[in-house]
Formats: structure tokens, C-alpha cells, sequence
């Protein structure tokens, strides 16, 4: 179906210059390309930013919006709405954008209203969950996807189950650089009679450089007359995280192969002309990346398409564009075959330039101005798609199918609740309790926090999140008794240790914050130690009593094997504990009380969490059975005629055959749930659980009995109970973190709460 009428507003996605990374690259080059070759037309771009400080944008950016920042994505879908933008090109890489595996991004998509073309920059043939659940979502709000190898509509196919009719295979652009003899350029940069060897882009680890400077001793024994040139800057992330150690590691090791007279560091981002300048003094270019699963390379396909003989690792992008003796392509990590590849290209210049000549003519297919006009097709064609099948404009706009408006988050009283040591356990009013000290339980809670909230890219910086989050885990760690290996819980303001062993329950709730960290913390100091505190506590569990101990200790084991999923002591455990808890309701569940003790205290919603998780990852049919069951009959029994959430009292509990306690209501009750819930809505997909989550998480809100907040958003802490008459004035850590802990699993799955699924 086509589509003759011109597309008036072309708005386009992703990082921008001065921005420096790949994709912000490719966004200004596509979006400048466009525009040349439909004038007619007006092409703004939204810039995704990935630092606090505003980048000195070009007028081409019409809106910003903060990688991190939830909010901002939705700001950004209605100013796209109102602006009536004809289609929009997105780019999409899963690192540029914020929240698990990029999830951030679906908000947008959710709710702009014109046809949404996808470029893909990254194909995964085996996604992690997290991803699979994003690139569903993802290919479901596109109406085209464009891939830029033949591979990547393969991967579509086969992975996620895209017809081939939706998607369009457009390769990367390339600027149009003339061909000409590489010693006009090499006598500008000062390397006149030498053949030029070249790799550029920005550094990092898998570029597989240090393989490249390894070969270099045999190619300059062969030729003495070859220079290596490495061109970029390191990957500003890298640099954040590790300074400039990696280009330093190469330098090193290019003077310990003895060629370090024959290897160029050029430390610079440079611009297209500087880089036209580069390429064109190039003889040979070298990418020995060290992973197939790249399913395209800019920079790759800048060097071929200025007509230049490249020697390649076999990654996807390569395998494609080298084919049929366009270059050579050499083993991963062989420094031998690199060598080898290099000296079959100088030792035969008729052979060099046969292929430097074939590589130009392809390369013709891929200049910015082919490029541009084939993604105006493709901005065709889902118009056309769109109205043949239109996204009504304000049926999502409703209050039951709009995302849910979550609370901004505000970290101020936790901050103020912390030092040094650790964080406070009590508060007077909002002033933290002195006399009262510290506790394992809380420090465990707020390292589980840190870990989310980086997780899921929210407030504050993550420097100061790492800061945060390395007090707690070192109170963790000097909790340990190093003898005995249990966990003390209570310290005094002094530093002082009040008792030699905490309670099972203090004990395990380290663990679960061990397993979080371990399992899913990016910094590698943090995991290690994380790993070894929890495999050396992690024994003692066995001989517990406290069910909720055996329930905490499950939660830890399961955020554990996120990242060893094949630990076997770590696999027993989980099952042993498993089972004591099936076996634990077998011995006291009835048709009326479907419950694991006769009593039901407190955290009571973890106790059919842990079943959930082991049900669904060991997998445990029966487990799962039994933690619905249960969390069935809580959610019941803690919802009142009116609707609102009213957690199990802690002023009695709940006893079989009892009367309930209504009061005092507990922050970690309501917690608890929305934890359960969304799991219970992982494992089904059942609609019913969402809602749950929502109603649980609402009673600090003021959705419950007194119709008062628990929240204060003045202060960013938590009441510490609902009593009969009033809320608690004072505001603790376990409150506050029973809050911003809920909220931060309500930003996860955002998305679920605002379009759930009904269970079939």
C-alpha cells in the first residue's frame, strides 16, 4: 500500500552529538540525511541524555529527555503528540535507555500516536528475560523494524517471531568519501611511505585490540614499514567507571611486544572531516572485536564503503559485508591469524587493491543519500500500515489505561537517616533516634534499595547511590561474626555490638540483601564480597525454625542465582528450604485456613513470595500451587468491604478460629504484598494481581482505614504505623525503606500495572 502524501514533521529518537557514543552519531547522520533528500519536510530530533549536565545541543533537538528518568518519557510522548509529528524513528540499543534492559522506552511507545519505525542496533539471538520482555514489546508498539544485515531479520524471525513483511533491511550509512590513493592523506598526517593500519571508534574491552597489538611483531617482521593506528577516545563510561586504564594496559603491552615505535594512540572523538582524513590514509582496517553477536558496526561499514581492505573477527556484521572475498576474515582471538591476514593483503598489492576497488562499488549502496531515501520508504510504508489499522487517538487515555502516577521519588530522609556506619533504625518525628542505634535488618533493607534504585536508573547520582550503598554493605559485613558466622543485629551509636547473635530472621534478611547485591550489583568489588558473606552464612539456615527465615533466605538464594544459576550448594539450599515450607503447609493448611502456621503475623506475604519464585525457576508445580493458594486467601482476608487494603494488625496478629487485629497496621505488611503480588503476576499474567499491588501499595497513600498518608512527600519518609485514632508520628527506617522499597518495585513494573493482561 502506498502512501503519495509528503510526511510534514519526521521526528527521530536517540543519542545526538555532541553527545559521544555510536548511536548519537548515527541519530545526527540519519536525521541530517533525511532532511536533505526531503526538504519539504521539517526533521527534529528528541536527544536521550545520559548525564545530568545538558549537552550543547544543535537547533536540529527540539526536546530533551533523561535516560533515567521515567517521567521524562511520557513529558516527551505528549510533546510528540501535540507537535502532530507524521512518524517516528527511534533508535534503539538496550543501554541508551533507562530502567531493566531499557523497559524506560515503552512508556514512550506506549503512548505516542503516530507510526513508530524501530531501527535496531542490537539483535540478541539469546536475550536474557528481562530483554525478551522488552524486544516483545518493543516489535509489538513498532509498526516497522529496520535491521542492517540480513542476520538481524533472521534473528526477527526465528527468536521473536517477526514477519519478514515488517521489517526493512537498510544498511548502516556511510558518509561519501571520493576514491583516491591513500599517500595524499598520509603525507597530511605525518606517516608518508608507511602502510597505514587502522581501527577506530570508541574504546573498551571488546574491541579486542589487544589481540591486534599482539599480531603486530610478526607483521612488522614481514613489513617493517607498517604503523598501527588506534583512533577514538574510550568509551566515556569506561572512563567513568575505570579511568583510562584499558588504553593504558594496550600501551603497556605494545611496549612489551617491542613495536611500540610502530602503534599510534590518537586519544580524540574526532569530527566526519577528520575522520575522512583517517580513513583515507588507511591501507588496511583492522576490527578484531571479540563477540559474534554484533549484528552491525558503523564504523566497519564506514571504512568498507570508503574503499578499503578490511581483515575481520567473524562477527555477524563482518560475516555479511566481507562475504564472497571482500576482505578476510580471521578466528576470534588470534593474534596468529591476524598476522596472516594483514601480510595476505601487503604482500600482495594487486590483490589489496582488487579489493579495495569492489569494496567502493558496494559501498555505493550505502551513502547517506541511498540510505535516507530508503528510510522515507519505511516511513511510507507504516503510514500506510497505521491507517489501514489506526492506533485510535484517545481510547488509551483513560484513567484505567493510562500508567499509573507514581509518587516522584525522594531520597532526603533516608540520606538524613544514614552515616558513616550505616542507617539509623528510629526516628523522633523526622529526626533520626541516636539512642536507639543501628540494626542489621534496616542496613539490609537499604542495601536492597540502592541496589534497585541503580537498577532501575532512578535519583539519586549512582556515585552517590555506590556511596550509600558501600556504608550499608560494610555494616553487613562486620554484622558477620567471622567465628560463628551469624549476623549480630543490634549496635549501639558507639559502634558497640549489643548481643553475639541476632534473631534467624535478622540473619536471613542479610542474606536476601547479600543475594540482591551479589546477584545483581554492578560494581565488582560490591558483588565479591557480597558473594562471600552470603556463601559463608548461607549453611546455618538449615538448622532454623523461623519460617520467615527459611522465606527471607529464599528470596537472597533466587537474586543469587540471577547471576550463578548453576551454584550447587546454593541450588540445595533453595530446594531444602522449599520444602520445608511446602511441608510446613501440608502440616496446617485446611479448606478454611490455607495458611502455613495457626497464626498469621508478620511479613506475611513473603512466605507465599518464596514460594512463587521457587515454584516458577526450579521449577516446583506444587510450590507455585501452594504460594497462589495462599497469597489468594491473604489478599482476602486484607481487603475490606470498601475495597482498600488493611494489613493483619501487629496488636494481635490473626489467630485460626480468632479474631483478627486491625491495628497497628505496618508499613512491611503492605510492602510484603506488593512484592508477592507482582510476582504472582510474573508467574500468571493474571490481571487480578496488578490491582492487588496497586490497592497494597495505595494504603500509604492514604487508601486505607483512616484515609490518611503514611507518605510524606515533604520529608521523603514514612509514618511508622496506622494506629486506630492517628498515624504514627515518628518516622523510621523501616517505614521509610517499606515505602521507597514498594515504590521502587512499582517503577519496575510500571508497565504491568498500567496494561495488565487478562488470564486465560
Amino acid at each position: 500500500m502506498k502512501d503519495a502524501a509528503p510526511l510534514r514533521r519526521i521526528a527521530f529518537l536517540g543519542g545526538y552529538l555532541p553527545r559521544l557514543c555510536g548511536i548519537a552519531t548515527f541519530t545526527h547522520d540519519l536525521c541530517e540525511a533525511v532532511a536533505a533528500e526531503a526538504p519539504e519536510s521539517l526533521c527534529f530530533t528528541g536527544a536521550v541524555n545520559d548525564q545530568l549536565e545538558a549537552y550543547d545541543y544543535p537547533e536540529r533537538v527540539r526536546f530533551e529527555l533523561d535516560e533515567k528518568d521515567l517521567d521524562s518519557y511520557r513529558r516527551a510522548a505528549d510533546f510528540l503528540n501535540f507537535n502532530n509529528a507524521d512518524v517516528l524513528c527511534v533508535q534503539h540499543e538496550f543501554g541508551i535507555y533507562g530502567g531493566p534492559a531499557g523497559s524506560h522506552l515503552l512508556a514512550l511507545l506506549k503512548e505516542v500516536r503516530m507510526p513508530v519505525v524501530t531501527t535496531l542496533h542490537t539483535v540478541l539471538r539469546e536475550p536474557n528475560p528481562a530483554q525478551q520482555k522488552v524486544m516483545e514489546e518493543l516489535v509489538r508498539r513498532s509498526d516497522r523494524l529496520v535491521v542492517m544485515a540480513h542476520k538481524g531479520a533472521e534473528i526477527l524471525r526465528e527468536t521473536y517471531g517477526v514477519p519478514d513483511a515488517k521489517v526493512d533491511l537498510i544498511p548502516h550509512g556511510i558518509p561519501d568519501i571520493p576514491f583516491i590513493d591513500s599517500s595524499f592523506y598520509k603525507a597530511q598526517l605525518g606517516v608518508e611511505g608507511r602502510m597505514v593500519l587502522l581501527t577506530f571508534g570508541l574504546l573498551g574491552p571488546g574491541k579486542g585490540i589487544e589481540h591486534a597489538i599482539e599480531a603486530l611483531p610478526e607483521i612488522v617482521r614481514r613489513h617493517p614499514n607498517v604503523v598501527y593506528l588506534v583512533l577514538g577516545a574510550t568509551h566515556p563510561h569506561l572512563v567513568a567507571r575505570e579511568g583510562e586504564s584499558y588504553r593504558l594496559g594496550l600501551e603497556r603491552l605494545a611496549e612489551a611486544c617491542g613495536v611500540k615505535e610502530h602503534v599510534i594512540f590518537y586519544n580524540r572523538f574526532v569530527s566526519l572531516d577528520d575522520l575522512k582524513e583517517f580513513i583515507g590514509a588507511t591501507d588496511i582496517y583492522l576490527t578484531p572485536y571479540l563477540n559474534e553477536a554484533q549484528i552491525t558496526s558503523g564504523t566497519l561499514a564506514y571504512v568498507f564503503g570508503a574503499g578499503k581492505a578490511v581483515v575481520s573477527t567473524p562477527y555477524w556484521h563482518a560475516q555479511e559485508l566481507l562475504a564472497d572475498g571482500r576482505g578476510i576474515l580471521v578466528p576470534f582471538r588470534n593474534p596468529q591469524a591476524i598476522a596472516e591476514g594483514v601480510c595476505t593483503f601487503l604482500d600482495d598489492p594487486a590483490r589489496l587493491q582488487r579489493t579495495r576497488e569492489e569494496a567502493y562499488l558496494v559501498g555505493r549502496e550505502m551513502i547517506w543519500p541511498a540510505v535516507a531515501q530508503r528510510y522515507l520508504e519505511s516511513f511510507r510504508r507504516a503510514r500506510a500500515d497505521r491507517k489501514a489499522a489506526p492506533r485510535t487517538a484517545f481510547a488509551e487515555w483513560t484513567l484505567a489505561s493510562r500508567p499509573y502516577d507514581l509518587p516522584p521519588l525522594r531520597l532526603s530522609h533516608i540520606v538524613r537517616m544514614s552515616d558513616g556506619t550505616g542507617i539509623f533504625q528510629h526516628a523522633m518525628f523526622n529526626v533520626p533516634n541516636f539512642h536507639e542505634g543501628y540494626c542489621t535488618d534496616d542496613n539490609a533493607r537499604a542495601l536492597i534499595l540502592c541496589i534497585l534504585l541503580d537498577e532501575l536508573g532512578g535519583r539519586p547520582p549512582e556515585e552517590k547511590l555506590d556511596r550509600q550503598a558501600t556504608s550499608y554493605l560494610a555494616f553487613l559485613s562486620a554484622a558477620m561474626n567471622q567465628e560463628t558466622h551469624r549476623f549480630r543485629n543490634f549496635m549501639s551509636h558507639g559502634r558497640q555490638w549489643l548481643e553475639v547473635a541476632g534473631s534467624e530472621d535478622s540473619h536471613a534478611r542479610a542474606l536476601w540483601a547479600l543475594g540482591t547485591c551479589a546477584g545483581r550489583s554492578h560494581n565488582e568489588g560490591h558483588q565479591r564480597l557480597s558473594g562471600q558473606l552470603f556463601e559463608r552464612g548461607l549453611p546455618l539456615v538449615e538448622s532454623f525454625t523461623s519460617p520467615r527465615a527459611w522465606a527471607f533466605t529464599l528470596l537472597g538464594i533466587h537474586e543469587y542465582l540471577r547471576r550463578f544459576p548453576g551454584h550447587p550448594q546454593v541450588l540445595a539450599a533453595c530446594r531444602l528450604l522449599t520444602g520445608k515450607l511446602v511441608n510446613l503447609w501440608k502440616s496446617c493448611a485446611t479448606e478454611d485456613w490455607p495458611w502455613f502456621e495457626p497464626i498469621a503475623s508478620y511479613d506475611n506475604a513473603r512466605l507465599c513470595q518464596a514460594l512463587l519464585l521457587s515454584g516458577q525457576w526450579l521449577p516446583d508445580p506444587e510450590a507455585l500451587d501452594i504460594g497462589l493458594k495462599s497469597l489468594r486467601w491473604l489478599a482476602s482476608l486484607q481487603k475490606t468491604q470498601a475495597g482498600h487494603f488493611r494489613p493483619i494488625g501487629s496488636n494481635g496478629f490473626c489467630e485460626r478460629g480468632g479474631a483478627r487485629a486491625d491495628f497497628d497496621q505496618q508499613p512491611v505488611e503492605a510492602q510484603a504484598m506488593v512484592s508477592a503480588c507482582l510476582e504472582a503476576f510474573r508467574a500468571t499474567q493474571d490481571a487480578v494481581w496488578p490491582r492487588e499491588a496497586k490497592r497494597a501499595f495505595e494504603w500509604f497513600l492514604g487508601r486505607n482505614d483512616l484515609g490518611v498518608p503514611l507518605y510524606d512527600s515533604s520529608s521523603g519518609g514514612c509514618s511508622d504505623g496506622l494506629h486506630q485514632d492517628r498515624v504514627s508520628e515518628n518516622q523510621g527506617a523501616e517505614s521509610t525503606l517499606a515505602f521507597h522499597l514498594s515504590l521502587a518495585e512499582m517503577n519496575f513494573a510500571e508497565h504491568l500495572i498500567a496494561h495488565p493482561v487478562s488470564h486465560a
